[in-house]
């Protein structure tokens, strides 16, 4: 419960929660859990605001290119009413891993294991004078 009223990196807080709730209708749901809400009156622009709160950690990378684009208002309709035609060589979408064990680490980085390749003939280390 602390966690809701102090924390907005685990999901949104209270306050976050309470206004959404009170100004918004759902939207939809995606396959990571993060839900999506819809301002329910248009603002003075015209616009309808869009939210998204997290479920889990509230990293912007975890959100699903076809939400992006509704999120950004590039998409009028939702995913869940028009969803994005996938194209073949389209790879499932995954959030930014940086900073993970899952991160990418080139061959002979240290955090893999390996060792580096030796250098060329090239290479002449600096010296100081």
């Amino acid at each position: 419960m602390l966690d809701k009223i102090f924390t907005w990196w685990n999901g949104a807080t209270l306050g976050a929660s309470y206004d959404i709730g009170r100004r918004a209708g759902f939207v939809g749901k995606d396959e990571q859990g993060n839900q999506y809400f819809e301002e329910k009156r248009p603002s003075l622009d015209g616009r309808k605001r869009r939210w998204v709160i997290y479920h889990g950690l509230a990293e912007a990378s975890r959100v699903p290119p076809d939400w992006h684009g509704w999120l950004h208002h590039t998409f009028e309709e939702p995913p869940t009413i028009a969803p994005l035609k996938k194209k073949a060589f389209e790879k499932p979408h995954r959030p930014n891993l940086t900073g993970t064990i899952h991160a990418y680490r080139p061959p002979g980085s240290l955090a893999r294991g390996g060792e580096r390749a030796p250098a060329t003939g090239d290479y002449e280390a600096w010296k100081p004078d």
